[in-house]
Parts: structure tokens; C-alpha cells; sequence
């Protein structure tokens, strides 16, 4: 009796893959995209509501309670983002994330990473963002992070 030869392996095929689609950004490990659902357990902002950077400010600012002297900069995020994750660390979910910043110009969305990472960098492990979005707005997004210089 001869040996019977190995199948070949199958390759998985998109259609086939589990509907929520989890992806890390390069370099960025407490940044991901997420299309499908999104943790239920985390704390939340809508990308809605985050068209321009007076938006995002605010629905930050009301979303994660930041205290009522909060400055609406992006220094006072970063301030006040760093407050939380020192007390316990924080999942946040941005959902409908491909408009967050649609309304500006590319750099006010690369501040925006870039203030992310500072607090993730100065408390590591203590921040998780998701991006939450469909995946047909899945490409733009990437191509807007990417534009905006974060993922390098």
C-alpha cells in the first residue's frame, strides 16, 4: 500500500472569514480597526459626532466625564486621557470612526493620533483604541490614517 498524499492547504477564503474583522495598525499596538461588531464592555464615542475638532472635543469631553474645567485642546486631551488610564485602563470604542475628522484638514486627524500615542506611550497597556466602521468604510479609513502619517 502506498502512502496517500497530502491535500493541499486551503486557502481561507474573505467570504469564509468570521464577519468581525479585528486589525492592528502597524507599529501602532493600542490602535485597530474593527469592522462588525465592537466590544460592548468599553467606553464609547460617536464618530458622528466627531466630524470636526470642536465636535471631537466635546464628545470626548461628555463621553469619558472629563471634569468640567476640561480646556477643549488637544493638550487638555491629552491630559485628561492620561488622568484616566493612570486610574484603570481604557477601552475606547470610536464608532462610525471613518468620519472622525472628516470635516478637516489631514493634520488635525494626525494630532489626534499623535495625542493618542503620547498617552499610550507614557502608560503602556492602559490604553485600547478601536476603530469601529463597516467594512465598505474600511479602505477610506486606512487611507486616511495612512495620509495622516500614523502606521509609521
Amino acid at each position: 500500500m502506498g502512502t496517500v498524499p497530502a491535500r493541499p492547504a486551503r486557502k481561507r477564503d474573505a467570504r469564509n472569514r468570521d464577519a468581525r474583522k479585528v486589525d492592528p495598525m502597524p507599529h501602532q499596538h493600542w490602535l485597530r480597526i474593527v469592522t462588525g461588531d465592537a466590544p460592548t464592555d468599553a467606553a464609547r464615542v460617536s464618530g458622528a459626532a466627531c466630524r470636526s475638532r470642536a465636535g471631537l472635543l466635546a464628545e470626548w469631553a461628555a463621553r469619558l466625564r472629563f471634569p468640567e474645567y476640561f480646556g477643549h485642546n488637544w493638550d487638555a486631551l491629552a491630559d485628561s486621557l492620561k488622568d484616566l488610564t493612570a486610574a484603570a485602563p481604557l477601552t475606547l470604542v470610536v464608532d462610525d470612526a471613518a468620519q472622525v475628522l472628516a470635516d478637516e484638514p489631514p493634520a488635525q486627524l494626525r494630532t489626534l493620533l499623535a495625542v493618542l500615542a503620547e498617552v499610550a506611550e507614557a502608560q503602556p497597556g492602559t490604553l485600547d483604541v478601536i476603530l469601529a466602521c463597516g467594512p465598505g468604510d474600511e479602505p477610506e479609513l486606512r487611507e486616511r490614517i495612512a495620509a495622516a502619517g500614523a502606521g509609521r
